[in-house]
């Protein structure tokens, strides 16, 4: 018996403890029980549409309610979990050998999704939005940081923004050193055998080594370029000394608070490794900027760093990204600094901590301002990497096997490794309707009353779950744009390391490109021959309909499968047509009162529009005098609070707007500068509700229609690109003709239009049509 009230109260715990497992238990059995129970299909088909209705109605509540969201996800996961024991028990009937492959390839592809899909459900059941907690007064309490930024191959301009931004951060004086770890004038590069390539590394190291002296910041770099990222940092740990590491990305421009929000975390907490803050980006990725659809929804990472890492976080499980984040030096000293043995070096790194019994944090605040890869091709190198490095912990690491990780711990790191094998999943999902189109391969032996029983209801619970879970941060259906996007590259890649999971090489994504004209990516290939594929299978499909009607109901089946495949693509083939991007430094928006001021002693009051690391746009009157003579603005920086002078020059004037290039003068100049444009973080968590609000307002179904509307209307661009080139094609063919014979090509002048780009290719004027403008086409 309890001798005291301490052991009655530890009896008491341990008593309500298994109270709760066995309740847990015994809702678990009951769960599976419904799961399995055989029903009829009219019985089963009123259930799981009354389920549908219960779920529209709490689609709202069970966000802010834990318990109803409990309930919810649980509903939702049964319709998914009856479809499968259906699919298993009654549709996998084997005939021929090619449709009993066929059929099996699909059933593991839906086996996949729902296996994400619970995982998923299981990650986001109660996500932590955490509160940091603050630094103490006294500032001699605060750890000694070291805030390191590795760098390749980045231009000096954009390194020069992020160290300024760095040296604004708010902290005690003395205990913040700034780092530029660089990687781009390594002893190796400098002694490159090509001279010109070792002329370049040595005149960067030299350039570098004077920017870091001017701003006050620290330079270092190493002798062999060894290990990638992971190298580099490590490298750099001899070198420095401080309790804590935060680690930024060459292109992540930290605002003023970034210390002061994350610091105090680790002062609360002993065994805390890391807090992870998200990766916020001011530029469109080339699905949003081909698309125009960037500030209109959340972006696509918004999913990873607006909902699943909260969840990660109260299962103890979110991980280290590589950047935007502050880490314990004496957690890395223990497994030996960042662990380099996948491409993906920071989950791999937070996988061992885990292991070790090290915790980590994350505070869902944006505090960086980073870029995202412009085009389609630096796009699918980051994302192929990802990929790869993730298919490398499944393999290398496999979390299931972890020892030291907590149970919940392991599914939650199983969950972010596999999901990134969705490539096999949506390859086949896009295959599998031509199989039965066109082949005739009897892939999913159900009729239409079986597929509006059984499979309507799965899939409109996944969608509404879906949207339960994400309808704040993403669209629907874009995660399958996304998915079709990097399928065919990523599976390739993803083949590879199963083939040999130490192969991977880390490979660089390349960010800040500009280019000044539309063209179509080279990787556009392989997305012709799907959407052909498409087009193809639905031609076979209306002819099945007619020729075989007893099988109209398969046939109506992934004919409605098949539209919204080709729905889809028509925003892939639009994403692949890059739009060009002419502004190196992308402006975002801002709400600051200037005033704008001559030596002449005039002055003008504006608004700031928009602003970036060059340049501003002002918002006046129209009727309104410029001010006279050389130029500044005063304005008061949320993130400085006192008022600074900043000399511009104006770069363009409309009505209403007027355009103006900063011409800063000094070192404080600069930094003013960096803090007016990147040092707000408000200004970021306004611009992340603001687009979470709007998401949320479209719906499943409204987002869906805007998804495809744009697309259709990008695609229709893409096509127009292909014309304009098959054109210019035709004009060098008939132009090489004519000159080969000229007899035969002049009889036809009459027939020929001097006015459209042939003719003028023909006779020898200028066409509009500039072969410079899809160059990816050769």
């Amino acid at each position: 018996m309890p001798k005291s009230r301490t052991d009655w109260i530890a009896l008491k715990r341990t008593l309500a403890a298994s109270v709760g497992t066995l309740s847990w238990a015994v809702a678990a059995l009951g769960w599976l029980t419904l799961a399995a129970l055989p029903v009829a299909e009219i019985s089963h088909s009123l259930f799981a549409y009354t389920a549908v209705a219960i779920l529209f109605a709490l689609r709202r509540k069970a966000r802010t309610q834990p318990e109803l969201r409990l309930a919810f996800l649980a509903l939702a996961g049964l319709l998914s979990a009856r479809y499968i024991v259906w699919r298993a028990s009654e549709t996998l009937v084997v005939t021929d050998i090619l449709s009993t492959l066929a059929m099996l390839g699909l059933f593991l592809a839906e086996l996949y999704a729902v296996a994400i899909f619970f995982l998923g459900n299981f990650v986001n059941l109660m996500p932590l939005d955490r509160r940091m907690p603050a630094l103490p007064v006294d500032r001699a309490r605060w750890p000694t940081v070291d805030v390191l930024v590795p760098s390749y191959d980045e231009d000096a301009a954009l390194l020069e923004t992020t160290l300024l931004a760095a040296l604004n951060m708010r902290y005690a004086e003395g205990r913040c050193r700034v780092y530029l770890l660089d990687d781009g004038g390594t002893d190796q590069k400098c002694n490159d055998p090509d001279p010109a390539k070792a002329t370049a590394a040595r005149l960067r190291r030299e350039k570098l080594q004077a920017l870091c002296a001017k701003i006050g910041a620290h330079y270092l770099t190493r002798a062999r370029n060894e290990h990638a990222k992971a190298g580099n940092l490590n490298a750099a740990l001899p070198h420095i000394d401080g309790e804590l590491i935060a680690v930024l990305d060459a292109d992540h421009v930290p605002t003023v608070d970034f210390l002061e929000r994350t610091v105090g975390a680790f002062l609360a907490d002993d065994r805390l490794f890391l807090v992870q803050t998200p990766h916020f980006f001011i530029n469109a990725d080339p699905v949003e900027h081909n698309l125009r659809i960037f500030g209109r929804m959340p972006p696509e990472n918004e999913m990873f760093y607006g909902a699943i890492q909260h969840g990660l976080d109260f299962w103890e499980s979110s991980f280290f990204c590589g950047s935007a984040a502050v880490l314990r030096r004496a957690a890395l000293d223990e497994v030996g600094g960042f662990t380099g043995q996948t491409i993906t070096e920071d989950a791999e790194t937070a996988l061992e901590l885990h292991s070790r019994g090290w915790r980590s944090a994350y505070y869902g605040r944006p505090l960086i301002a980073g870029l995202q890869p412009e085009t389609y091709s630096g796009f699918i190198t980051q994302r192929v990497r990802w990929a790869q490095g993730m298919t490398q912990i499944l393999l290398l690491k496999n979390p299931l096997l972890r020892t030291g990780l907590k149970p919940w711990q392991k599914l939650a790191y199983f969950n972010s490794t596999l999901f990134w094998l969705f490539p096999y999943a949506r390859t086949i999902f896009i295959l599998v309707p031509s199989a039965w189109l066109i082949f005739g391969l009897q892939v999913y032996h159900a009729n239409l009353t079986q597929f509006a029983a059984y499979t309507l209801p799965h899939l409109a619970g996944m969608l509404l779950a879906g949207h339960l879970l994400y309808g704040r941060v993403r669209w629907s259906f874009v995660s399958e744009l996304y998915e079709m996007l990097q399928s065919f590259y990523s599976l390739r890649a993803i083949n590879r390391v199963f083939c040999n999971p130490r192969a991977p090489r880390f490979k660089v994504t390349p960010k800040g490109t500009t280019h000044d004209e539309d063209f179509i990516s080279s990787l556009v290939k392989p997305f012709y021959a799907f959407y052909g594929l498409a087009w193809v299978s639905l031609a076979f499909g209306v002819w099945r309909w007619f020729e075989q009607p007893m099988s109209r109901d398969v046939t109506l089946i992934t004919l409605s499968w098949e539209v919204l495949n080709l729905l889809l693509q028509h925003g892939v083939l639009g994403a692949m047509y890059e739009r060009r991007q002419r502004r190196g430094a992308p402006r975002v928006p801002a709400e600051e009162r200037v005033r704008l001021m001559g030596t002449s002693g005039t002055s003008l009051d504006a608004r700031i529009l928009d602003v970036s690391a060059t340049g501003l746009q002002l918002g006046v009157d129209s009727t309104a005098f410029l001010p006279a003579g050389r130029l500044h603005i005063e304005v008061t920086p949320a993130a400085l609070g006192y008022s600074v002078q900043l000399p511009v020059s104006i770069a363009w004037q409309r009505d209403g707007a007027l355009g103006l290039y900063f011409e800063p003068q000094d070192l404080a100049q600069k930094r003013a500068i960096v803090a007016l444009a990147y040092g707000d973080s408000q200004r970021w968590r306004n611009i992340q509700l603001n687009r979470q609000e709007e998401a949320d307002r479209l719906g499943v179904i409204g987002a869906f229609f805007r998804l495809v509307i744009l697309g259709g209307r990008a695609a229709a661009d893409h096509f127009t690109a292909v014309l304009a080139r098959l054109s210019a094609w035709m004009d060098r063919c008939l132009t090489a003709l004519a000159r080969w014979s000229p007899s035969k090509i002049g009889r036809r002048e009459n027939t020929l239009s001097t006015a459209g780009p042939m003719g003028r290719a023909l006779y020898g004027a200028p066409s509009s049509h500039s072969i410079a403008q899809t160059p990816d086409l050769e």
